[in-house]
């Protein structure tokens, strides 16, 4: 009897015992979580990768030393959308009729390719246009944050005070192909275009 009461002591405590370790590695340390989550593959719920979607404060979008541009947090959603769209294809090399796909996907773009595609990341267009095609698209006029810029022969877009351009033109870079670049002096010769409301 005694032996029997001993063996139901030890197997009580040995219970006692075992459920803190087992609840203390339950309460991992989120770093190690995060780890643990990113070594199995998959990401936790409502995390999101900051470089992908960069932002500054203000009004005006910042072009970095990689040439990826970071948009405005005080920018309606369109067009930080068209900004990261832009940042998808920037430094793919230019080519004629390039972006022009029904998937706007390419291995590089021309100028209206260039635009349509980062306007189809801000759910403004549904295919590529040409840039003859873009005289009477939108609203006329510049816009409070995106304007396109189209002659017969060539188109840009600016956004957020920064220029989406596949020439080089105002810019020492001399790169062409789709590039964020700073503003130009004059856009003479353009008629001018933009979404309604931005």
């Amino acid at each position: 009897m005694l032996r029997l009461r001993a063996l139901v002591l030890i197997a009580v405590f040995s219970l006692f015992a075992v459920a803190p370790v087992a609840a203390g590695a339950a309460e991992k340390d989120p770093a190690v979580q995060s780890e643990e989550t990113a070594a199995a593959g998959g990401a936790e719920y409502g995390t999101v990768d900051p470089d992908a979607y960069p932002t500054v404060r203000g009004d005006v979008a910042v072009i970095d030393d990689d040439g990826i541009a970071a948009a405005p947090e005080n920018a309606p959603d369109e067009v930080k959308q068209i900004i990261w769209a832009g940042n998808e294809i920037i430094g793919k090399p230019y080519r004629y009729g390039g972006g022009h796909g029904e998937d706007f996907e390419d291995t590089g773009y021309d100028c209206s390719g260039t635009v349509s595609y980062a306007l189809a990341g801000g759910d403004l267009l549904r295919r590529p246009r040409d840039s003859r095609s873009f005289f009477r698209w939108g609203a006329a006029g510049k816009g409070d944050w995106v304007t396109i810029y189209t002659a017969s022969g060539h188109m840009y877009m600016t956004v957020a005070g920064i220029r989406l351009d596949t020439s080089a033109a105002d810019h020492r870079g001399g790169a062409k192909g789709p590039r964020w670049r700073p503003l130009r002096k004059s856009n003479k010769g353009y008629k001018t275009r933009h979404p309604a409301g931005l």
